[in-house]
């Protein structure tokens, strides 16, 4: 049979995971590889069962607790990264303090960072989480910002954090300037270089705007829910 590279890499990490259980069945604690196989397992069937990202990433972190790995694995081990295919799609988690703290952080609209602020609403029918290293301008079409604003600019929030917004729900938060080089790639892919260059700018804020991504201009609202329900699909037939 035929695999796929991420379904030989699903089944390479659910094997670690099995081998790492028979290991705590007889009684070892398990070493750093060993709790990251079984932690991120646990990631991926909780997202196949159909929960949520949040409650996926929570769940495994009850997996496993301090008492069943080594001493120097607490110290190490501080996050465990891995992507899992949700109903939505394919989407990063981190499972921060790993071992059964009650806490996750970050707090629930991730820990925020000194920036300009941007209102954001989602007009969708189901939550949408907006990640931190996500160019703002290109977000999900059914969240409805000042996409010129967001130009060149991602969410002021920490590494690997995630925002969720539930339907019409509105909220206020911090960004900042895309740094480094400044060359954007992919996303929507109606950059594809450097996000300083005007006409690259120009053209990709009318091309989303057409395409149905919600915006404000001026105060007035552009687009509708009905457009932008089709606005990926319209998208990738104008980058043909």
């Amino acid at each position: 049979m035929a695999l796929t590279p991420g379904e030989s890499d699903r089944l390479l990490l659910f094997t670690q995971s099995q081998l790492a259980w028979q290991r705590k069945e007889r009684g070892l604690r398990l070493n750093v590889p060993e709790a990251t196989a079984i932690i991120a397992n646990a990631v991926c069937e909780f997202a196949r069962d159909g929960l949520s990202l949040p409650d996926a990433r929570d769940g495994a972190a009850r997996v496993l607790t301090d008492h069943d790995v080594l001493p120097d694995v607490l110290a190490v081990l501080t996050e465990v990264r891995v992507e899992a295919r949700f109903d939505d799609g394919t989407r990063l988690v981190i499972v921060r303090n790993p071992f059964g703290c009650a806490e996750q952080a970050p707090a629930a609209h991730g820990a925020v960072q000194a920036g300009v602020l941007i209102t954001i609403v989602n007009e969708g029918a189901t939550p949408i989480g907006i990640t931190s290293h996500i160019h703002l301008a290109e977000v999900n079409p059914r969240l409805r910002l000042d996409r010129a604003a967001a130009y060149g600019n991602r969410l002021a929030i920490d590494t690997g954090s995630v925002v969720w917004l539930n339907p019409n729900e509105s909220i206020s938060l911090p960004m900042r300037a895309i740094g480094g080089d400044r060359i954007m790639v992919g996303n929507t892919g109606v950059i594809d270089g450097p996000l300083a260059d005007a006409a690259v700018r120009d053209r990709a804020l009318a091309m989303l705007r057409d395409c149905g991504y919600l915006d404000v201009v001026d105060g007035s609202q552009v687009g509708s829910i009905q457009r932008a329900e089709s606005a990926v699909a319209n998208l990738m037939g104008r980058l043909r």
